[in-house]
């Protein structure tokens, strides 16, 4: 192969190589008490309610993120379900984002009992009515609760992109 056909086919590759999105993973937790309510945490840096959850480090499943962030969070080592959600969220300000959501199903006394927040992130937690989310969080964590809420009582998983269920057949 000649010189220039060698530069010819790495700089077809770079090139390739630059469009291909490199997202940033979040894996989070849908906790429910008996009433069907749906835990919200108290973050002390942010000044909107989040679920437990937060980044995908290296290595690490969306699973064992969600496992792990919910034993740094909360304290606790519940079992954790099926994927409920996953949501592509791209943000001029952020980058693009993968989004998971899994079911924590419903968290039992006995282990709320045991919960012990970080201090350092978790300033306090609570259960609330599904339609009192959207007056507590941010309108694309707000739809992602939502739409993985109805996932879980229909037994399916939501694609969601920025939170909606996008058209079928649109691009």
């Amino acid at each position: 192969m000649s010189c220039d056909l060698v530069r010819l086919v790495r700089m077809s590759d770079n090139e390739h190589e630059a469009k291909v999105a490199r997202p940033r993973m979040a894996s989070g937790a849908l906790f429910f008490d008996e009433q069907g309510r749906v835990m919200m945490l108290e973050p002390t840096y942010k000044d909107y309610r989040e679920i437990p959850g937060g980044y995908v480090e290296t290595g690490e499943s969306p699973l064992q993120a969600c496992v792990r962030e919910v034993r740094e969070e909360l304290g606790i080592l519940p079992e954790i379900g099926r994927l409920l959600a996953v949501d592509w969220a791209p943000s001029p300000a952020e980058g693009d984002k993968v989004l998971y959501l899994f079911d924590g199903g419903v968290l039992p006394t006995e282990l709320r009992e045991q919960i012990k927040l970080q201090a350092a992130e978790i300033g306090a937690y609570d259960f609330h009515p599904l339609d009192d989310v959207a007056s507590l969080t941010i309108p694309r964590l707000a739809r992602r609760i939502e739409a993985a809420a109805v996932a879980r009582a229909r037994g399916r998983v939501a694609y969601l992109e920025h939170g909606h269920e996008p058209e079928r057949g649109s691009s």
